[in-house]
């Protein structure tokens, strides 16, 4: 029996906030990213929808004999979702590949943008950068929306719970790209 998969697209690409084995680049046809608001914590999740004709890169990793408690648990507000037929990898085709969505709320004023938090963003640009490089992080800017609210700055006390120490150039590198977006900071 070959072990499930998931495909992380967020924080999940940053190998250094899981240990699940055999983790490799993968796309997914079909979808797009998107940052919603959400009633869990006052700052924004990452999820994705479905987008005809739309490819989002990131990784799929192994869970050993099916034991998604944990990813479950880490993925709190998320639904699990098959996308087995969706999933492109270059070797090692997974025979059944799973990706967490959160459901947009339908009763929040959307008007109301709940701030991203730097911490967070930070993560998945660093995953990005170290499995794709420069244009990996760029992929994930350009294949993402909900860039109309604001980036709430907690890098000197991060309220994401797996942030992760950046170098000076990864700094410099996401940096840069939020002030070429001309992106709110708070």
């Amino acid at each position: 029996m070959y072990d499930p998969c998931f495909f992380g697209y967020g924080s999940l690409v940053n190998l250094s906030t899981h240990d699940y084995a055999d983790s490799r680049a993968a796309s997914l046809q079909g979808w797009r990213r998107l940052w919603l608001n959400t009633y869990i914590r006052g700052s924004a999740f990452l999820s994705i929808y479905p987008a005809l004709y739309q490819e989002i890169r990131g990784v799929v990793a192994r869970v050993p004999e099916a034991n998604w408690h944990d990813l479950d648990l880490r993925e709190t507000g998320y639904s699990r979702r098959d996308v087995t037929q969706f999933v492109e990898v270059d070797v090692n085709q997974p025979t059944s590949c799973s990706v967490y969505v959160a459901a947009p709320l339908k009763d929040i004023d959307n008007n109301l943008k709940s701030p991203i938090l730097m911490s967070y963003l930070d993560v998945v640009l660093q995953g990005f950068f170290q499995i794709y490089g420069e244009a990996g992080m760029d992929h994930f800017l350009e294949t993402t929306d909900g860039w109309d609210r604001p980036i709430q700055n907690d890098r000197a006390q991060p309220a994401y719970p797996r942030h992760r120490e950046l170098s000076a150039l990864e700094i410099e590198l996401i940096d840069d790209r939020i002030n070429e977006l001309k992106l709110e900071i708070i």
